[in-house]
């Protein structure tokens, strides 16, 4: 994924009411599945009570289809956790958590209106959370010589890139951060400044 994306910054409480059934969405960041474990965790403390406990995650970009997970938690197959994760999807955001509990209220939804109570809820929540850009980035080594090393910054800084660590040998080991989508145009930069001596390296290299 080279593209920057909208990633959620912070965790979201919001509650819808249908037909007496209570929906309380929880929205957090999320990053790894692991993450998502311990947002489920630590809302059924919360809620230890209530019907169910559905959720959908993605801890990646909003469509990369290896990082998701959703689940139905007792509710009619595909009524609760894929229109969360629908949702989800939809909003163009990643790395989000979605916890939908729910308190029966009496009445029945139907399956339909379980998918449109479930959906539903973590849209309006999704609406409301704030989130940020998040620019995806690659680890690179860069050996060099003393003298070269400012310029090596300023070109890092130049590609909105960081430095990660320097090491300060007979010669110079940076670890650096760059932006997926201008690598190439990194790599360039650095040949073109050191009249084709230095590289960008992969980390195993």
């Amino acid at each position: 994924m080279e593209q920057q994306y909208l990633v959620a910054d912070a965790e979201l409480i919001d509650e819808t009411v249908v037909n007496k059934s209570r929906f309380i969405c929880y929205l957090a960041p999320c990053d790894s599945v692991n993450a998502a474990k311990v947002h489920l965790e630590k809302v059924r403390t919360l809620h230890p009570s209530a019907s169910h406990h559905c959720y959908a995650f993605i801890s990646s970009y909003p469509h990369d289809s290896q990082s998701y997970g959703f689940s139905d938690d007792g509710e009619p197959t595909g009524t609760a956790g894929r229109p969360m994760l629908a949702a989800l999807q939809g909003s163009k955001i990643g790395e989000v958590s979605a916890i939908v509990v729910r308190y029966f209220g009496g009445t029945k939804l139907g399956t339909g209106g379980l998918q449109r109570a479930y959906g539903g809820s973590v849209r309006e929540a999704l609406a409301k959370l704030a989130t940020r850009v998040k620019v995806p980035m690659a680890q690179r080594k860069i050996l060099c010589e003393y003298a070269q090393v400012n310029d090596i910054l300023r070109l890092v800084e130049q590609f909105q890139g960081k430095v990660i660590t320097q090491e300060f040998q007979s010669d110079v080991n940076l670890l650096v951060a760059l932006p997926v989508a201008s690598l190439s145009q990194a790599a360039d930069a650095l040949k073109m400044m050191s009249a084709g001596q230095l590289e960008l390296l992969e980390i195993s290299d």
